[in-house]
């Protein structure tokens, strides 16, 4: 009874349409018996007018889909006169049948909900008299209708006739819209259709391609349901076929002069809208969750539509699509203007939308269509601006030279200086690619022989007070110049690094990497035939795929060359790569999909918009390559590693590479400051998905193929991915996993590789600078500055608005530690995989593999019945347990597979790390798995490339270093320290030395394996002649002491606080996770006494190490859950503590801990209470998101707003330019109070370590950071310790918090005139802001000079 064309339902239809039985099974009976096809094909005609007569279209069997709206025109006429309800489109599930009897055929369907046995007998044994009678209905009100295509709709049940194409109104049928909603074939009277019509083989494409691209057919039902589009004339195009590729050939020019109709020209039908309807009706409330009112709804669509607009353009002009990009830029002007003032459409519709336009038409040297933008351009009050005039000369200079065309150059440098732009100015200020600048250039020439452009040199030094000073080294002329600051780069030649850059570019260009996998499996017996197998098999799902995409792009072009113009789709963004370059990316894809967990699995959504992302980055690539980039990149480069060989620069490597791409716009070329603006999420989610369902629907395995003697020659194909719908939380998602006969063919065949995205690896050179805040890190991917959601907009507005220099401190830090070249640790990385390949260890944090975690004990009752409901319930919670810590083994397996495969494949080269950073400044290495953030184990594994000797005082810090990193002498002196390493030196050597098999001291240490590195540095060190001209390339670590409450009692002048993290000099350090274990202990002893079961419990268990963690992270915004939770796995770590007292007492530790802090810290208390009510105030009665800027110029807004969780439907072939955006949304108040005070103080320790970074490059000192924690070589930790100990009285010695109070004043402060003086709620909270931000917390009087004295501030 489904819509599958089975046998029996075959028979039943021919029965109804009485036809003949096939005597073929192929499509229309076409087999190759010319003389039937035609009849066949009209009967098959026939049925499909039959069961889709004025009917929406047909969904799967099972599909999500909305009530359609959507009308054709014959119900056009009969609703237009009908006022609309406006209503929100309603999704369920809906099962469909085709209810088959001997005279006839009829479709319903019904809710899967409601959907019951009863109700199905019911729907199968309907009597023939009601389908008569509901046909009859239907008729008559077709004759009410009065349509045009009342002959096709009055038919018999039985009879038919035959429909001549020719005799209809070709244009009124295309521009419906009917034909698309179901697979009817035309076919004319050319060679070509005749073909068609002889090889069944390409109607079964046809069809095939139609039941894959279903769901998109069915999106374009839901597109019909937005606003009334602006009638739009179409006249024929006028333009070359060169001008065009085959695609645009056929597409309708929109002529901008041409305001009538032709009677010629077809009307698209849309939906009317009575605007008369809506104004009658009273205005409803606004409600939404996520904007605070209509107005941000509006300003929020808007936004979201421009940046789809700039997206799409860009698109169309390097596909060659330029028609189309006019079309759309016509359609939604028309739009704007129809439903927004002239301030709304200015802001939609702007001069930059218009110069992407422009610069398409002016490569191909269309000036006629230039000037009809130009009409445009006035007619929507613009101004030109200098890109404008770039186009401009670019398009007259590809004109050949003649007198209109120099009279048209000088009328456009005349109007050019009459608004006030020079030719400086334009070609200073304009962004070109490829050839653009020599050809704008050459066409100034034709009339200025003399002229030559005169760029303006970019702005190279700081605007900041705390490092002003620095800028007097970028000065010229000084007598001594001091070329310190490349000492940490020095020791490649030029040669060197330019082979390096060649073999990194060649990554990148590729797209990926492939390393051997360190992995330690048995060998199948039948892995090479597997082997064989799983590359036949690759071979053809090639094929396929490439075959797949051709037929389904073709699919998407026929759907959208039909369709309205003017409207955004994604055929636009799928055309602008070859099929080579899909097929790669689904292969990648494919084996990324089957080698994934069996426990977790990205949702589908994830899934397409990682799929979207590659599709972006590879189109971005591919720009570069064409559009000259590539070319340009390889000559400032090589330029770049000349001044990295010979080393005599004062400059920095921003001021490097702003000097030589200065120098390079003289010769000309592309711009290298191009930003390059990311696809929407939307638009990456519908790119991918469309990879996806070829993905799903086309890849096939063999179900046998597994088998060692299969005589069967037919194959049992099936997909060989599927989906399943897993809970996570509270929602239900969906998850794509492997066929597994796939999964056991990829298991046996033992790959034993790794591929990585080349923009997921460290670099073979160094990095590009960061110059702006779009351009740096890779050579060639794209790399954010910024680690931000898709729909945090705000921050980067703000960057954009902001002057250059401002944000200069943070790009040079990001720069300065991705210039520092590292190397892998071989000695201790091959300890490292000898303990991972034997099993791990979890005492050492090696990571075990899942098959390691022990099964859980068999369950001893048979009969169920012998089973409590508490023994039941407690089987289940062991089982669930069991399943998340295999998931949980299984990932942190996976890390520790790819980091020590990645550093294996590393091991004897040099390699550097991009950085980025997030939205509070705080800095990263873009690389995830080979870097020295992260664990013990990460941190061991990397060392410099540099070696520096030692010194007289280097061996010392190297001891200490390894005693700090036990942890067995928090609370001793350095020189206590030190005597202690004395002690255990023969302990030190013998891990060295047996790391394994010794008496392995090294493995009791907080840090084992960084411990192990120290002890094998310190080995080597010990047995050379020469200690102090030893060259190490060990790092030394100067970790802060809680640093969090530093900035905090250092905001505060806090003197108690100060003193309690090393602030002020004293001779032993300051613990002050101690000093809090020791006042809770004071009050369990007291609570113990009085008879508190629980404090005599933890007896004993009040340690350092049961709290550092809460303590550590109190500063940082932890909740009391948060804590509870910590507290309770340190209890659970602890043999001896019963474990029956485990939540009871971390509850109680939590108050304790959380009231002991208080009472030691009462400036950070009150700075941390002003903080959270600003901003509690900030987002909840101004209704914005807090934001601020860091000492050092960096604006940062939280990106904290309340998200609209909707599940919409799918749209089809347009693009939904709906998106998410925190500056237009309702702040997530609980959000922005909780994490203003943690992100702030975060804010300040990424300054101090910016400012301790630039201090040190300056002075040639090799500096690395882990956000608190600072690495050095061991001969320069005294200069590294007095420059980290000055910038923190530098900047402390601004007026932080006043600064901040006075920016929020003018930022969110109500005037006199916003009050109501009523007493209202909101007039008295408006009063309680302005209070709040001027009431300053109280300061103590400590001096902040006594850090400059503190040995143990950073140690």
């Amino acid at each position: 009874m489904y819509r599958l064309l089975g046998l029996n339902r075959g028979k039943a239809l021919n029965k109804v349409l009485q036809l003949p039985p096939p005597t073929t099974t192929m499509c229309c009976g076409c087999g190759g018996r010319s003389s039937n096809s035609s009849q066949n094909f009209i009967h098959y005609q026939q049925y499909y007018q039959m069961l889709y007569r004025l009917k929406p279209a047909i969904t799967e069997i099972t599909t999500t889909r909305g009530q359609s709206t959507t009308t054709t025109q014959t119900d056009a006429l009969a609703l237009a006169n009908k006022k609309k309800r406006l209503r929100k489109p309603r999704y369920a599930k809906y099962v469909e049948f085709l209810e088959v009897t001997e005279m006839t055929a009829s479709e319903r369907k019904s809710r899967v909900k409601r959907l019951k046995s009863k109700k199905l007998a019911e729907f199968i044994q309907k009597t023939q008299l009601q389908i008569l009678e509901k046909r009859a209905k239907e008729e008559r009100r077709g004759k009410k209708e009065g349509s045009k295509l009342e002959d096709l709709s009055q038919r018999q049940p039985v009879e038919y006739q035959k429909i001549d194409m020719e005799a209809l109104d070709g244009c009124s049928v295309l521009e419906t819209g009917i034909y698309d909603d179901r697979p009817m074939l035309f076919f004319g009277k050319d060679e070509y259709t005749k073909q068609v019509i002889s090889n069944p083989e390409e109607v079964q494409q046809i069809l095939k391609s139609f039941h894959n691209f279903r769901d998109i057919i069915e999106g374009m039902e839901s597109e019909r349901q937005e606003c009334a589009e602006t009638d739009i004339g179409l006249a024929t195009p006028k333009l070359t076929e060169d001008l065009l590729d085959p695609f645009e050939t056929i597409e309708p020019y929109i002529n901008p002069l041409d305001r009538s109709k032709p009677a010629s020209v077809t009307t698209v039908m849309t939906p009317s809208t009575d605007s008369s309807a809506v104004t009658s009706k009273s205005k409803k409330r606004f409600k939404s969750n996520v904007h605070a009112n209509a107005e941000q709804e509006r300003l929020a669509k808007q936004k979201a539509l421009h940046i789809n607009l700039t997206t799409y353009l860009n698109v169309c002009v390097s596909a060659n699509m330029l028609n189309r990009a006019l079309s759309t830029i016509v359609v939604y002007r028309n739009r704007s203007k129809k439903g927004m003032n002239n301030q709304n459409h200015s802001n939609l519709i702007t001069i930059e939308l218009y110069n992407i336009l422009l610069h398409g038409y002016a490569g191909k040297g269309s000036f006629d269509r230039c000037q009809d933008l130009f009409n445009y351009i006035s007619e929507d009050d613009l101004k030109f601006n200098e890109q404008t005039y770039a186009a401009i000369f670019e398009c007259l200079g590809r004109l050949e030279s003649d007198d209109e065309n120099i009279k048209s150059i000088e009328k456009y440098i005349k109007k050019a200086q009459d608004q006030g732009f020079s030719l400086d100015q334009i070609m200073d200020r304009s962004k070109f690619v490829s050839d653009q600048r020599d050809i704008a250039l050459d066409a100034i020439q034709r009339v200025r022989p003399e002229y030559k452009p005169v760029y303006v040199p970019p702005v190279l030094g700081y605007d900041n007070e705390l490092l002003n000073h620095l800028n007097e080294s970028t000065l010229k002329g000084e007598n001594k110049p001091d070329y310190a600051i490349m000492n940490p780069k020095s020791g490649y030649t030029k040669d060197q690094l330019e082979q390096l850059a060649r073999e990194q570019l060649k990554v990148e260009l590729d797209g990926c990497i492939t390393i051997k996998s360190i992995e330690k499996s048995k060998e199948f017996a039948n892995a090479e035939k597997c082997r064989e197998r799983l590359k036949e098999l690759e071979q053809n799902w090639r094929k396929q795929i490439s075959v797949a995409i051709v037929r389904d792009m073709n699919t998407l072009r026929a759907q959208v060359r039909f369709k309205p113009h003017g409207y955004m789709n994604y055929y636009t963004y799928l055309k602008v790569l070859d099929t080579s370059h899909y097929t790669d990316i689904v292969i990648k894809e494919l084996y990324k999909l089957a080698e994934g967990s069996e426990t977790f699995s990205p949702t589908v959504g994830q899934l397409y918009k990682e799929l979207g992302q590659k599709v972006q980055r590879r189109y971005q690539i591919e720009q570069k390559k064409h559009n000259g980039t590539l070319e340009k990149i390889g000559d400032i480069y090589s330029s770049y590693c000349d001044i990295w060989d010979s080393g005599r620069t004062q400059d920095n490597t921003r001021q490097i590479w702003q000097r030589l791409v200065h120098d390079q716009r003289e010769i000309g070329g592309p711009s290298m400051d191009l930003p390059e603006i990311p696809w929407p999420s939307n638009v990456l989610t519908g790119v991918g998905r469309f990879l996806y369902n070829i993905l799903m629907r086309d890849i096939k395995i063999d179900s046998h193929i597994m088998r060692q003697n299969n005589r069967q020659s037919t194959q049992n194909l099936m997909p060989a991915f599927y989906t399943l719908f897993r809970n996570q939380g509270r929602l239900v998602k969906e998850e794509v996993k492997p066929h597994p006969v796939l999964s056991r063919l990829l298991r046996a065949s033992r790959q034993q590789t790794l591929t990585f995205d080349s923009n997921l690896v460290p670099m073979l050179c160094p990095p590009q600078p960061w110059s702006t805040p779009h351009n740096g890190g890779y050579l060639l991917n794209k790399s954010e500055l910024i680690r931000l959601p898709h729909q945090a907009v705000q921050q980067w507005e703000r960057i954009n608005a902001t002057n250059p220099e401002q944000i200069y401190p943070a790009l040079d830090s990001l720069n300065q530690l991705a210039s520092v070249p590292w190397r892998v640790n071989t000695q201790l990385l091959d300890v490292i995989i000898e303990v991972f390949q034997n099993g791990g260890d979890a005492k050492l944090d090696v990571p075990q593999p899942p098959s390691a975690l022990p099964p859980l004990p068999a369950n001893q009752a048979i009969d169920t019945k012998d089973i409590s409901n508490a023994d039941r319930a407690k089987q289940f919670r062991d089982k669930l347990g069991h399943r998340r810590k295999q998931a949980e083994m299984y990932s942190l397996w996976c890390d520790a597979l790819y980091r020590l495969s990645l550093a294996q494949h590393y091991r004897d080269k040099v390699f550097w790390l991009p950085h980025n950073m997030d939205f509070r400044g705080r800095v990263y290495p873009v690389p995830p798995h080979l870097n020295h953030l992260g664990s013990d184990l990460a941190r061991s594994i990397l060392i410099f490339d540099q070696a520096q000797p030692l010194g007289l005082d280097g061996f010392s810090w190297l001891k200490l270093h390894c005693i700090n990193l036990t942890g067995m002498k928090k609370r001793d002196s350095v020189r206590e320290r030190l005597l202690y390493a004395e002690e255990i030196m023969p302990e030190i050597l013998d891990s060295a030395d047996n790391p394994l098999t010794g008496n392995m001291w090294w493995s009791k240490s907080d840090e084992p394996w960084q411990t192990l590195a120290c002890c094998m540095e310190i080995a080597k060190v010990q047995r050379s002649p020469d200690p102090a001209a030893y060259l190490s390339r060990f790092p030394i670590h100067q970790d802060g002491s809680c640093n969090g409450l530093q900035h905090y009692a250092a905001l505060g002048r806090d003197q108690a606080g100060a003193c309690s993290v090393n602030l002020a000099p004293s001779p032993l350090p300051q613990d002050v996770y101690s000093a809090v274990a020791a006042l809770v202990e004071r009050t369990r002893k007291s609570d113990a006494v009085n008879g508190l079961h629980v404090a005599q419990a933890l007896e004993g268990f009040v340690r350092r190490k049961v709290i550092k963690q809460t303590v550590m992270t109190t500063v940082y915004g932890v909740t009391r859950y948060g804590a509870r939770l910590q507290i309770a796995r340190q209890l659970k770590d602890i043999d001896e503590f019963p474990k029956d007292w485990v939540w009871p007492a971390s509850t109680y530790l939590t108050t304790k801990t959380f009231e002991s802090l208080r009472e030691m810290f009462t400036s950070t208390r009150e700075i941390q209470d002003w903080f959270t009510e600003c901003a509690r105030l900030i987002s909840g009665v101004c209704g914005q998101n807090v934001e601020w800027i860091t000492p050092l110029g960096l604006p940062v807004v939280q990106p904290y707003s309340r998200q609209d969780v909707k599940h919409t439907a799918r749209s089809g072939l347009r693009v939904n330019a709906n998106m998410p955006m925190d500056m237009y949304e309702r702040p997530n108040i609980l959000k922005q109070k909780n994490a203003f005070p943690p992100n702030f103080i975060h804010s300040l320790d990424s300054s101090h370590m910016m400012l301790t970074s630039l201090h040190c490059e300056r002075q040639g000192i090799t500096f690395v950071s882990v956000h608190d924690c600072f690495w050095t070589h061991a001969c320069t930790v005294p200069e590294l310790n007095r420059h980290c100990r000055e910038q923190f009285v530098a900047l402390h010695s601004q007026p932080i918090l006043e600064q901040l109070s006075e920016y929020m004043r003018q930022l969110y402060s109500f005037k006199t005139s916003d009050f109501t003086n009523d007493g209202s709620v909101e007039d008295l909270s408006k009063r309680q802001l302005n209070r709040t931000l001027k009431q300053l917390p109280q300061k103590g009087d400590f001096d902040l000079d006594n850090v400059l004295e503190s040995v143990y501030f950073f140690s």
